[in-house]
């Protein structure tokens, strides 16, 4: 949050709730929600200074910077 660039991935895990929000952020990001599998289930493109919730509850979250990956939903990912 506040930095002007994101050069890098962030992976959130155990989270209670999948709701997601950009305060303070100053660039748009993709968000990748993924199941227990890591296969990505829904995908959201968010400006700063929103919220969002999936449709469902994620395992894990992947954030980037918007259009830095080429990811789509049902593509599984893997990582430790």
């Amino acid at each position: 949050m506040g930095k002007k660039d994101f050069k890098h991935c962030l992976i959130l895990t155990n989270m209670k709730d999948s709701s997601i929000h950009t305060m303070f952020m100053r660039f748009e990001i993709d968000v990748y929600f993924m199941d227990e599998n890591k296969i990505i289930f829904e995908k959201a493109i968010l400006k700063p200074w929103k919220f969002y919730r999936p449709k469902k509850q994620a395992r894990y979250i992947l954030e980037t910077k918007k259009n830095k990956l080429k990811l789509k939903i049902g593509d599984k990912l893997d990582f430790i």
